[in-house]
């Protein structure tokens, strides 16, 4: 029985570079709650953090960035050479977020959640799930990826594969297995059928509009079925200046969702965002050029932002190209300035930035919500 009265938790681990956020993400889509437990033990010791002063006074302010941030990667270096230095870090990080995952549990109006989370076979969390997914893949694919994705040295990589558990007793201890050094469509393929196993009176989603009168703008959320249709839209409203595959769209889908702005059954417009750390990132807009720009705008952006409520983010992250951020106007009258990463002022956010900005763009920012999760105590 969950550790959440009416909630069904879905335990998600396996080891490094197997793939647990893509199908977090997958599980997302089919209308699971996500939470990454990394990221929230990362928040935890940020400057200003609950777990920031007892971090520093365990390790030494030698672990500290000259603006007083602690450098994750030297810290990493005691603790991954030193299982004691390890455990003292887990004892003051774990509880924390244990305490953070409670406060969006309880939030969410979700029915299902997923907790993503490396080590959760080894804490109190695995008694918390009602499921258990583990995702695999085999070592040439891990490296490959860390490699490719995470630029590490091979060296570097297959030591950060070796210092993990075997995946057998990740896999051991599974309910459901999902082998994920395949294609994006047979992971998704993989996911859903895990999903409908445990749920099987769950319907597909579908979006229903009642009440459309002829010539509205209507937003929908695009499903990972759709990728050719999204695809071909994107090369026509860029006239061929990017021509995406369906393939391209399917493993976009593992990071991000898209939303189908419609007139009479028509896509006319597109957005691709995501949100990752309760930060909801846009990256993608394409708009035909007959729609009227701030009403389009303002029609996506209220479905990006209801929904990003919904899933309990502090902001909205917009990164457009020059053309489109010009429309001042239209962003002030939405709530969004445009910002610099350095000015935001809380770590999680600045890194969103990092993370996710294509070069070239321009940040524009609006706060959602004024508590945050792991604010300072």
């Amino acid at each position: 029985m969950s550790a959440w009265p009416g909630k069904h938790i879905i335990g998600l681990t396996g080891n490094i570079a197997t793939g647990k956020s893509v199908v977090r993400k997958m599980l997302e889509h089919l209308g699971a709650y996500g939470i990454d437990a990394d990221a929230l033990s990362h928040r935890a010791i940020a400057k200003g953090a609950p777990g920031y002063k007892a971090v520093v006074d365990t390790f030494g302010r030698w672990i500290l960035t000259p603006d007083e941030q602690i450098d994750r990667t030297r810290l990493g270096k005691i603790v991954f050479a030193d299982p004691t230095a390890l455990t003292r870090l887990e004892a003051i990080v774990h509880p924390l977020v244990r305490q953070a995952i409670d406060i969006l549990v309880r939030r969410a109006p979700h029915k299902v959640i997923v907790i993503e989370a490396i080590k959760l076979l080894e804490g109190p969390l695995r008694s918390a799930c009602d499921t258990i997914i583990v995702t695999h893949a085999s070592t040439p694919v891990q490296l490959v990826r860390l490699i490719n994705k995470r630029g590490m040295t091979e060296g570097a990589a297959r030591q950060r594969i070796t210092a993990q558990p075997p995946q057998e007793e990740k896999l051991a201890a599974a309910d459901f297995v999902i082998k994920n050094d395949g294609t994006f469509e047979d992971t998704w393929r993989q996911v859903q059928e895990t999903w409908y196993h445990m749920f099987p009176a769950t319907e597909p989603a579908v979006d229903v509009k009642l009440n459309v009168r002829k010539g509205e703008m209507v937003v929908e959320k695009a499903r990972p079925r759709q990728a050719g249709e999204i695809a071909a839209l994107i090369a026509r409203l860029t006239d061929n200046r990017r021509t995406p595959t369906s393939t391209d769209i399917m493993a976009a889908f593992g990071e991000k969702a898209y939303l189908l702005l419609k007139v009479d059954s028509i896509s006319l417009g597109l957005a691709g965002w995501q949100v990752e750390n309760l930060v909801a990132r846009t990256n993608e807009v394409y708009l035909d050029s007959r729609l009227p720009f701030a009403s389009a705008m303002k029609k996506i952006m209220e479905e990006v932002e209801m929904t990003s409520r919904d899933l309990q983010c502090e902001v909205s992250l917009l990164f457009l190209p020059p053309h489109l951020a010009r429309h001042s106007d239209v962003w002030n009258s939405l709530g969004y300035e445009v910002r610099g990463a350095s000015s935001l002022g809380v770590r999680a956010w600045e890194e969103a930035v990092q993370e996710s900005m294509p070069s070239g763009t321009v940040l524009l920012f609006k706060q959602l919500r004024k508590d945050r999760v792991l604010r300072p105590v």
